[in-house]
């Protein structure tokens, strides 16, 4: 099976995701989270990218971009896994004994509306999901925190007023998670699929001429 096809359109919003190979843990000290999120604004600073909001954690991470123009999530994801390989290895005196990630970012595009906040609740709340802490407070390393509790220059590095966001953001935050919204975010991880209404879904799929993953028969093409 060849690799899942990706769009890097400007003016869409994007579910960005990667993890360490053999989901290896690859931040375990506060410096570490520390060292990943300095690259991470570094990327933003450099590439002018739009950082909606975004999350670290032991194994993995997730963004929401928004680019604004063509080939951006590209440049800016090479320079930030590349920058942070080249010094994780350094730090760790590992250099070459092999890839620090799995492979390629995964990315797919995600309609500008209740679904999208939908999952800027399904970023932030990954900590709380994975049961490492109790409280999103107690987890520095994401934009929830930053935008409650970080410096002006991280605040200013967010891209919050990109978009719109929900008066009760906080409650559906905090509010338990729907297992349907749970299963179709996953579902769009797992297959490679934009994330939004069907009707949405089917138009972005024929505009962009992509693919979806069956995983029991190999790749469909959805017209």
């Amino acid at each position: 099976m060849g690799r899942p096809q990706r769009t890097d359109i400007g003016g869409f919003v994007y579910h960005v995701l990667n993890r360490a190979n053999a989901r290896s843990t690859i931040f375990s000290t506060e410096k570490e989270y520390q060292d990943f999120e300095k690259i991470l604004f570094e990327a933003v600073e450099k590439f002018g990218m739009r950082l909606v909001s975004y999350v670290i954690m032991p194994n993995h991470f997730h963004f929401v971009l928004y680019p604004q123009i063509e080939g951006e999530i590209k440049k800016f994801m090479h320079w930030l896994t590349l920058t942070h390989t080249q010094r994780w290895h350094a730090k760790t005196k590992t250099i070459g004994y092999g890839h620090l990630y799995q492979g390629r970012y995964k990315s797919f595009l995600v309609e500008n509306d209740a679904h999208l906040w939908t999952l800027l609740a399904y970023v932030e709340r990954n900590p709380l999901r994975a049961g490492l802490v109790k409280s999103l407070k107690d987890w520095p390393w994401s934009s929830y925190y930053k935008r409650k509790f970080g410096t002006p220059l991280q605040k200013k590095l967010l891209a919050t007023n990109s978009i719109t966001w929900p008066n009760n953001y906080e409650e559906l935050l905090n509010s338990t998670e729907e297992k349907e919204k749970l299963d179709k975010i996953r579902n769009s991880v797992n297959r490679g699929k934009p994330y939004g209404s069907n009707s949405w879904t089917d138009s972005v799929l024929e505009k962009f001429g992509l693919e979806i993953t069956d995983r029991k028969r190999g790749r469909q093409k959805k017209n």
